[in-house]
């Protein structure tokens, strides 16, 4: 959010000067506002940066305030000309928002204010006339206090200047690169991506999006979508961009997850993150009717057609509820060496049967996006390939294409098993039962 705004210019009598700011008294206190709240900066210590050296005119530019608190985004403008006095005229228009917000987006709006203002001066000397003119022109104060008004509460602004001009602004969100999306990532939507998908839309887009279920993996999905790979990468790197998927890693029961620290926040419930989890990940199974009971004996009583109408007008089963102490015990068990599996078979000696209560697929994935698990890869490193690595050598001889030969490509501890399952097809098992056919000694896997 804008917190000031100001228009300065350079006095060849006074110096700088701060001509106009919005709101009154940010930048420096005047003698209209002295009962408004000091200014947002020290003007004194930050006035040479306001009008800088003529080294830095005409660039974009940001200056801290000397408590870290406020940023000051300009872009000082000379205008040389032989009407001005000293030849020159020297002005910037600059904003000041909190030091900790993204000021990419803002850095536009300084340069589109300055070059606006800059081509008014030289074809009707807008700000050089101070005010003198009757032509019609608003007023610069009343001019920025819109600009920052509309910038705030609608992201852009357009404002008639006079009769020729028309400042149109809009401010844009800075998105950064998205990561890379992998063969062995699972894209998971964070909104209904069908109800927002139109004709108007790529068609590999639309080819994809069905299939996006948090469940399939890109390798999967562009193979159902018969697509092909690298199409579906950039397509998922499309959504990733505009935040409308988030990518994890596939689920293996083989696999190994650990807490993150995080994970003291679930145990206290820390905004209700218990509950939330147990609507995500409970399965709904319902109590079962003992056979002598009351209601057992009633319903063998029904005729027939009791029974059809019940199924006409069912209603919903009584279900049973996992306990919050069963979920976080649940939770802070996972644990490097121990892998899902492990896990399901120690709750179910413990005397919870894991499987019938909860999908825990859907809990591990829980506890990923939530932060707090986080997962345990796998890896495999060969004393041939590192020494083939630091000698220069080749890692795998032309020509040798067998099973053992191209799983030595990634035995250099870089690659993880989700890689090689999803680059070469092959199950956990069936790697390690090809890695085990190396020379004895020769590979080490290990866990990060």
């Amino acid at each position: 959010m804008i917190q000031g705004i100001f228009y300065a210019r350079f006095l060849p009598q006074e110096g700088t000067k701060i001509v106009a700011q919005s709101p009154p008294g940010c930048i420096v206190a005047t003698t209209y506002t002295p009962h408004l709240k000091p200014p947002l900066v020290d003007f004194d210590i930050i006035q040479e940066y306001i009008i800088p050296r003529k080294a830095f005119f005409n660039r974009f530019m940001t200056v801290n305030s000397p408590d870290n608190k406020y940023s000051i985004l300009g872009f000082p403008v000379s205008i040389p000309n032989e009407r001005y006095h000293r030849n020159e005229f020297i002005f910037n228009f600059g904003l000041v928002v909190e030091s900790d917000v993204d000021q990419i987006p803002y850095e536009r709006l300084v340069r589109r204010l300055a070059v606006t203002f800059a081509e008014m001066e030289r074809q009707h000397n807008y700000l050089s006339s101070d005010g003198r003119s009757d032509d019609g022109r608003r007023p610069i104060e009343s001019l920025l206090e819109i600009i920052k008004e509309d910038l705030n509460n609608y992201g852009e602004c357009m404002i008639p200047v006079d009769d020729a001009n028309i400042l149109n602004m809009k401010l844009f969100p800075y998105h950064p690169p998205p990561a890379p999306v992998r063969g062995w990532h699972v894209p998971v939507p964070k909104m209904k991506l069908a109800d927002i998908v139109d004709p108007t839309w790529d068609l590999t887009l639309q080819k994809i999006i069905p299939h996006v279920d948090g469940v399939n993996d890109v390798r999967r999905i562009a193979w159902l979508a018969d697509v092909s790979l690298p199409l579906t990468q950039i397509a998922l790197q499309h959504l990733l961009y505009y935040d409308t998927i988030l990518l994890l890693d596939m689920f293996f029961f083989g696999s190994c997850y650990a807490p993150r620290p995080g994970v003291h926040d679930f145990i206290a419930n820390r905004d209700g993150l218990v509950d939330e989890c147990a609507g995500y990940v409970c399965i709904n199974t319902p109590i079962p009717v003992p056979s002598g009971s009351a209601a057992a004996s009633t319903a063998e009583d029904e005729s027939k057609d009791a029974v059809d109408t019940a199924d006409i007008v069912r209603q919903p089963p009584q279900q049973e509820q996992v306990s919050n102490y069963q979920l976080i015990k649940l939770m802070t068990t996972f644990c490097v060496g121990r892998s899902v599996m492990e896990w399901i078979k120690l709750h179910q000696d413990a005397g919870f049967d894991v499987l019938r209560y909860i999908d825990v697929r859907r809990l591990v994935q829980f506890g990923v996006i939530k932060g707090l698990l986080y997962r345990v890869h796998k890896y495999v490193v060969s004393k041939h390939v590192l020494e083939a690595l630091a000698t220069g050598r080749r890692v795998v001889r032309a020509g040798d294409d067998s099973d053992e030969d191209t799983l030595l490509r990634y035995a250099d501890g870089c690659h993880s098993f989700d890689q090689i399952i999803t680059e070469q097809n092959m199950t956990d098992g069936e790697i390690m039962k090809k890695l085990k056919s190396l020379e004895p000694g020769d590979r080490t896997v290990f866990y990060r």
